[in-house]
């Protein structure tokens, strides 16, 4: 649960599923740490049973813009943001994420874990596309204890992954998502305000008005 627009929305979807929800959001370095902070308010919308709020230092192990001081790309078109693998990619992110995740659910006996990742309007993460999660998700059934004793299997649900950013929206707002408490800019200025430029900013931008819908948030200016 990151606080932006594609995992507030999977919280909304396992909600109106009828799941008990259980969040778990990372600390890891990022510069938009703000991200944090939104994710608890919408965690507190949705009422969710258990918030943790875990660190990790990403930081100390850098390789990204998001953990370090490397310039973040702004003002990039949107064949150029489909391109290639950007400098925003934080390595294994989504690896580290869903493992401490799957160590939760085994002590919860919780079968299914919900994950906002999307391979429509994204930034050409590799960690997510829908053949990761599968081989996570595989993965995942040979690595615990209550998978190996036959006594729960683990699914990696993806209820976004292949929906464009103004679908997502537009199904958000039918579930009650209040995007005014999301946040999606890498770079955001000192009080918190959205860049604008950013992918990420450009991205939110791009699905709003796919959506027809003002950004609620006036994040992008």
């Amino acid at each position: 649960m990151s606080g932006g627009v594609d995992s507030t929305t999977a919280m909304a979807i396992a909600k109106n599923e009828g799941y008990s929800l259980y969040a778990l959001t990372f600390h890891y370095g990022q510069r938009h740490a703000r991200e944090v902070e939104c994710a608890r308010r919408a965690a507190a919308t949705f009422g969710v049973k258990s918030h943790l709020v875990l660190d990790i230092e990403l930081d100390k192990i850098g390789g990204s813009a998001l953990t370090d001081q490397a310039n973040i790309p702004k003002g990039r078109s949107r064949e150029e943001i489909a391109k290639g693998i950007p400098i925003t990619y934080v390595p294994a992110r989504n690896t580290i994420f869903l493992s401490y995740a799957l160590a939760w659910a085994e002590v919860m006996e919780a079968p299914e874990l919900f994950i906002g990742v999307n391979a429509v309007d994204y930034s050409g993460y590799p960690d997510c596309r829908p053949e990761y999660i599968a081989a996570f998700e595989k993965m995942a059934n040979l690595a615990i204890k209550l998978t190996v004793e036959g006594k729960m299997r683990i699914a990696v649900r993806t209820p976004l992954i292949n929906m464009s950013k103004g679908e997502i929206i537009r199904l958000g707002m039918k579930l009650g998502v209040d995007y005014r408490n999301t946040h999606s800019c890498y770079d955001p200025f000192p009080d918190g305000k959205a860049c604008g430029f950013c992918d990420s900013c450009l991205l939110r931008k791009k699905g709003f008005e796919e959506a027809g819908i003002p950004d609620p948030s006036g994040a992008i200016l």
